[in-house]
This record gives structure tokens, sequence and C-alpha cells, in this order.
């Protein structure tokens, strides 16, 4: 692997300041907005599709914070499993972070992430990506409040296929393309990141409402469907829906305005089983069963907020390496937040009727959301 010197004191230059990729007039190590919260990340995800196992991988750069991070989730049954470094942000072309790297084979189709054994965890694993859909820009999510903006993000999203070998505690999984899917995006831009601000005005936090996210794999095309829905209203801060065909002269489908019925476990902000309309599909209306087969509670010790010393783009020191443990029904109290299952999604209608794929379920519900019974903020799954 390449080695990444540390620049020297006197300026910023680095490997990339020899493309010509240049948005601003500044090196590459500085980005146009000078917002404490922008980020530039990695997200995958690489699921058995018979539910035995899934894993969440995240690396990020955060330049105004002199952070790069990364972490490693996987859960087997009811083990949860976390690796997780940071490092001081040098190199911006170095996507690595102590055992975890990302490497870019064929940018847009083929990509490999690793995380190399270490002494306190049993995750270890080396894993190669391929799409199976053109990668996809997703719709620009541009959100201000009181003044200042919150989020403006891009995105693009892909579902593949992953090859390679996966270490849990469960064991040891052989990963090929025939039984192991999953879903990767590319996100920059601001979003609220590391330590709390002071919320001043900003008392009402960063998202409200129901956030769902779903982007499924059949075997001849994909859907893409999100949504932030205020309740009471219908409002959306964000929404889309498309269908992308593995065969990249065909042109992405818009398939209208999605809806969706989920329903709760009794007591809870749980997604048991949810389906999925879009009746302005073009060839008829389609509607999605939902059924999760795995769930991964993002939030716990991978950065996404739970813990208040470990947040993506918080500073940890030069490097740092640590391992995190839940099993879900000893801490069964903690399961809130974030939650992404691994789910078998069953059309019905339109011109794949009876096509069955698999894919991630996303789901977090933020303050109160009547439809579905939850009038005020309660932590619990």
């Amino acid at each position: 692997m390449a080695s990444f010197p540390e620049p020297p004191v006197h300026g910023t230059l680095s490997s990339w300041d020899d493309f010509p990729v240049h948005q601003t007039a500044e090196t590459i190590r500085h980005v146009a907005s000078s917002d404490r919260n922008f980020y530039d990340r990695y997200y995958f995800n690489c699921h058995a599709n018979d539910g035995s196992a899934f894993l969440v991988f995240g690396l990020g750069q955060y330049p105004n914070l002199a952070v790069q991070d990364a972490f490693a989730c996987v859960v087997t049954g009811v083990d949860h499993e976390v690796v997780r470094a940071s490092r001081r942000l040098g190199d911006r072309m170095d996507t690595s972070v102590g055992p975890m790297r990302v490497e870019v084979i064929r940018p847009l189709e083929e990509l490999r992430i690793i995380c190399e054994p270490t002494d306190d965890s049993p995750v270890a694993f080396d894993l190669v990506w391929e799409g199976a859909m053109p990668a996809f820009e997703e719709p620009r999510q541009y959100i201000r409040r009181h003044g200042r903006v919150l989020f403006d993000t891009m995105r693009l999203a892909q579902t593949g296929r992953w090859r390679g070998v996966l270490e849990t505690a469960g064991g040891s999984f052989e990963v090929t393309p025939d039984a192991w899917w999953g879903t990767r995006d590319r996100s920059w831009g601001v979003r609220p990141v590391g330590e709390e601000e002071p919320a001043g005005v900003r008392t009402e936090g960063q998202m409200v409402g129901m956030w769902n996210y779903a982007p499924m794999q059949f075997d001849d095309h994909s859907i893409l469907y999100i949504l932030n829905e205020h309740d009471g209203t219908g409002h959306r801060e964000l929404e889309e829906a498309v269908r992308i065909w593995a065969d990249p002269s065909r042109e992405p489908e818009w398939l209208g305005r999605p809806e969706h019925d989920a329903v709760l476990r009794s007591g809870t902000r749980y997604i048991e089983r949810s389906t999925l309309t879009f009746p302005d599909a073009p060839g008829g209306a389609i509607s999605i069963d939902v059924e999760p087969l795995l769930d991964c509670w993002l939030m716990h010790g991978t950065g996404y907020g739970i813990d208040p010393d470990w947040r993506h783009g918080m500073w940890q020191g030069d490097l740092v390496v640590q391992s995190r443990r839940m099993h879900y029904e000893r801490d069964a109290d903690q399961l809130f937040g974030l939650c992404d299952q691994v789910a078998r999604f069953t059309q019905s209608g339109g011109s794949s009727g009876g096509a069955v794929g698999f894919g991630l379920h996303e789901f977090f519900f933020i303050g109160g959301f009547g439809r579905y019974g939850l009038e005020e903020w309660n932590p619990a799954p």
C-alpha cells in the first residue's frame, strides 16, 4: 500500500494536488465552505440475503475539523460488534484509518473495503463490491433553519453485490455475489457532525418526523425510495422514488410520490413490517411488502450520535482504535434511534409483479408522528 507522508508544516500540498480536480483557489486539503460541519464520506452495507449476517461500514473525512474516522459494525443474530478508528486528517487521498481502508478499483463500479484483524475484536474482512446498477445521483438535500444552513448535501447511491471473506464473532463467512448483496452511498456537503453545538433558537433538533430509506435490489432492476416526512401536513423535506435498470441503456423511471403504511410494535418506534406503494408508477401502480430479516441499531458505537464520547468528526487524537459490543437481548432497553434492517422486498402490480428482492430498510422517528401514534419523543425502540 502506498505511503502518504504528512504535508510540510509550511503548506498543505498533497498527492491529490497533482490531479486536475480543484474546485476552488485552495489546495485539495481545504474545501469551499468553512462550516465546521462539512464532511465527505463513504457508506457501505453487506448482507447475507438469508439474514444470517449484516455488515455496515463507513469512512468519513471532516476537513474543517482535521479528522478522518471509520467504523465497521457487524450483526449476527443478537450480537452487535463494532470496530472504530479515528485519526488526524492529512492527505485526503489516503482513505485509511487504523485497520480500515477503502480502495477504489474502478470508479463508480468496483471498490474494496478492508478491516485488518485487531487484538480486541473478532471482526475482520476483505471484500470487493461491484455495482449492480449505474451509480445514481440522488436529489440534493437543502435545509435552512433560523438563518443557518443545516443540510446542504449531495449523494450518489448504488446497489451491488459482494465477494470476499468476513470474519465475525459467529464465525467465518465466504461472501459470494449470488447470496451477498448490499447498498452503498457517497455523500458530501454540510450536515451536523461531531460534538453538540449550543442549540440557541434551533431547539427543534436536526431533523423531525419520519425518516425512511429503502434501496432494494431485484434481478434486473433496483428501486431507490427515500423520504423525510413531517407529521400532520404530509410535507416532506426530501422524497424520491426511482426505478433503475441493471441494463445501463435503459433510462431511470421516476415512480411518482411514494406512500408508506408501516406496522409498529405496540408501544415502540420499531417497524415490524411495512408496505410501500407507488400509485403513479409508469406501467401501473406498484406495491412492495417489506419483511425485515435482521436489525442493526446503527447509532450504537458507530458515531451516529448515541455515544457522547464518539461521534463522526469528533477529535480523538492522532490515532485511536477501539471496539464496542452489544447483545440485543441483554441490552434491549438501549435499542432505539436509527435502525438499519436487512429486508426482503416482494412486489405486486406493475410490470414486475411477483419479483422478490433484498436490500436495506432504514427508519428513524424523531419527535411526534401522530399517524403511527407517536405523539412525543420516547427513547424506546
